[in-house]
């Protein structure tokens, strides 16, 4: 996950109306970060539900569909001159994320997804003979120590 900075982004809104969106994140320990508009609607859904659905897609070849890492957890709004934020910038842990004007952008935060001891996967830990031989196989799941 350290390696990538593209999700997918899963969140509902106060109606149960699912919402999908791809994100650009950085990874900091086991909490990934990435910047919206408090007014968009992922901003407005996780205001209102904290409880998301992450995917990251994993690409091994060229062609063909990824392998994935994919997690549910909870997801809280961070204001840009936060503490939190603040100590992030100046420990150049952010700087992915914060290269385009969104620490100056007023209507903006941070959004603070942290990772649970178990995500799971698809298609990662076998080959790619194995999985396409047996894509019906290829779930998987990883447990992180703290």
């Amino acid at each position: 996950m350290a390696k990538r900075s593209y999700a997918t982004l899963a969140s509902v809104s106060p109606a149960g109306n699912p919402h999908v969106v791809g994100v650009l994140y950085e990874l900091v320990d086991h909490t990934l970060y990435f910047h919206t508009m408090r007014s968009s609607r992922k901003g407005r859904n996780i205001a209102e539900s904290p409880n998301v659905g992450v995917c990251i897609p994993v690409r091994r070849l060229p062609v063909g569909p990824p392998s994935a890492v994919h997690f549910q957890s909870t997801a809280r709004l961070v204001a840009p001159d936060s503490d939190e934020i603040a100590a992030l910038v100046a420990d150049g842990k952010l700087k992915s994320i914060t290269g385009h004007g969104e620490l100056d952008e007023p209507a903006g935060c941070f959004v603070a997804v942290t990772l649970p001891k178990r995500v799971l996967t698809y298609g990662l830990g076998m080959s790619l003979l194995q999985l396409i031989k047996a894509p019906l196989l290829a779930g998987g799941e990883t447990t992180f120590e703290r």
